[in-house]
């Protein structure tokens, strides 16, 4: 499915976007509220505190960051919120996940979107149905 997107928040906004969803915990620095043009700012969804301090955008620490992750995702209120961003993708119009940091292939949305893309055709590790 074509319908979930990643895309860092400092890049404007497009019409093709659909649903714009901030990801993060905190909000992006330099950024208005008016520019980031948002539909939804989803702050439990994103990595603990705890766990986003130890990561520190470090690429070599991803993989042990992405697993940690997504055992975080399959808690209440991440999966709570998941559930959400797969309401508005079964919608019909694309999701687009923003995230603010510079590495656009080490982040947390990427793992997101993965985990995202898993649980909902039900290989995902929660157990949850996916025919909901």
């Amino acid at each position: 499915m074509n319908m979930l997107r990643v895309k860092r928040v400092y890049t404007p906004p497009e019409d093709t976007d659909g649903i714009r969803v901030l990801v993060d915990r905190l909000w992006p620095r330099g950024l208005s509220k008016e520019a980031a043009r948002l539909n939804a700012w989803l702050r439990e969804v994103a990595p603990s505190p705890e766990l986003r301090k130890w990561f520190n955008h470090e690429p070599d620490k991803f993989a042990v960051f992405a697993e940690r992750y997504e055992a975080e995702l399959t808690r209440e209120p991440a999966a709570g919120e998941m559930a959400r961003i797969w309401q508005w993708a079964e919608s019909g119009r694309p999701v687009t996940l923003l995230y603010a940091a510079k590495d656009e292939q080490h982040n947390h949305a990427v793992v997101l979107q993965g985990a995202l893309m898993r649980w909902r055709t039900g290989s995902g590790s929660d157990g949850r149905d996916s025919s909901r």
